[in-house]
């Protein structure tokens, strides 16, 4: 089993920055990548942001580029969303997972599909 623990949600004003992370604990070893997704009152499901654990290879939805950046610390097993420049429409509970990946399929930018998640954190953004 993978345990994820987010942190770093809050409340900002349209333009601010906030800054998640994600502490993994368990068979940290199983997966080889970590991502995040976010869920939006009525919407569907969105992959945000995913990195594979070399720290190589990264994705994000055309939505956050350019304003999100995601990054790992393998030693501590964590990884961090850093999101700069927020929207309104950037509201939602946000989700760590972990999983098996491959930068070259489909499941890459999917991480909403990843074996495991976390219990998520609510990000708000006023306009």
């Amino acid at each position: 089993q993978v345990r994820l623990v987010e942190s770093g949600g809050g409340s900002v004003q349209a333009g601010g920055s906030l800054r998640l992370s994600c502490a993994a604990s368990g068979y940290t070893w199983w997966y080889n990548c970590m991502g995040w997704f976010r869920q939006a009152p009525g919407k569907e499901r969105e992959g945000v942001a995913t990195i594979d654990t070399s720290g190589t290879n990264t994705y994000y939805a055309d939505s956050v580029k350019g304003r999100f950046t995601i990054s790992q610390d393998n030693a501590k097993n964590t990884v961090t969303l850093q999101m700069n420049s927020l929207k309104p429409e950037d509201t939602a509970m946000y989700y760590c997972a972990a999983g098996s990946c491959d930068p070259r399929s489909s499941t890459w930018s999917k991480p909403q599909d990843y074996s495991y998640r976390g219990q998520g954190t609510q990000v708000t953004v006023s306009s």
